[in-house]
């Protein structure tokens, strides 16, 4: 990435009304006549801010990617032009924290990608769907990946290694028409009023996070790149503590 481009993708400024979620994204684009965060925003996302006839954010709403829809309305000359841009909001308070990206039932992932029935069994006893077949493990509730044997630790690694694109793109952009195009991580630091935002294309996200290493933690959990994979757990021990979710640091974007 050049300079330039580091430049036009990031940022920093005070957050008057502060935010909670993706309704100060909308508020701001919406406002993009009046608001220097939208039009930096427009900027990154390689738009003429003099070309721009009006901009229209709404929330996506169900379980897709995108978390806010962008109709951006150009005139050029005597051409008249709609875009339609998909934004992945992430809001965060910490440099270092861990955001949940994508969490679901081992089912529905098996859905996307028709996972091997021996590899199935063994997320399931990751998850704590099924308990553990070990004497003594750590958790009675479950097995970290580091407690399969070497053969069973190849077999998961494998999957997902031959699926790590398919992978990666289904958690981080999603499919259909509410795929997300672009992620926008907002940092805020507690007791502060300036945020400081990253708005990258979601090619650039996807290899930013995916590329890399596929390999078990010291702490018994997967990794692809920079996203972990984990049980859910929490939840009070409700069921729910027993699916598979993925995380990242969004913050990595800002750095």
């Amino acid at each position: 990435m050049t300079d330039k481009e580091i430049l036009i993708n990031r940022g920093s400024t005070t957050a008057k009304n502060g935010f909670k979620n993706e309704d100060f994204t909308i508020a701001e684009f919406n406002d993009w006549k009046n608001s220097e965060l939208a039009q930096l925003w427009l900027k990154a996302m390689n738009y003429d801010l003099a070309d721009i006839e009006s901009v229209k954010a709404t929330k996506v709403k169900g379980s897709y990617k995108a978390d806010v829809q962008v109709e951006i309305k150009i005139e050029i000359k005597l051409k008249s032009l709609t875009d339609i841009q998909n934004l992945q909001v992430k809001l965060v308070s910490n440099p270092k924290g861990f955001n949940q990206i994508d969490k679901r039932w081992l089912k529905n992932y098996n859905e996307l990608w028709n996972i091997p029935d021996d590899v199935y069994e063994l997320l399931q006893y990751f998850t704590g769907e099924l308990p553990p077949k070990i004497n003594n493990p750590r958790d009675k509730r479950r097995m970290f990946a580091d407690e399969f044997t070497k053969e069973e630790q190849e077999k998961l690694l494998n999957f997902f290694k031959e699926n790590k694109t398919l992978i990666v793109n289904d958690i981080l952009k999603g499919r259909g028409k509410f795929s997300a195009e672009w992620m926008l991580v907002i940092l805020k630091l507690k007791d502060s009023n300036t945020i400081k935002w990253a708005l990258e294309p979601i090619n650039k996200v996807l290899n930013h996070f995916g590329n890399g290493e596929i390999i078990i933690t010291p702490r018994g959990s997967f990794k692809i790149g920079n996203i972990t994979i984990q049980r859910k757990g929490g939840d009070n021990g409700r069921e729910t503590a027993n699916m598979l979710q993925f995380k990242i640091n969004p913050a990595e974007l800002i750095e």
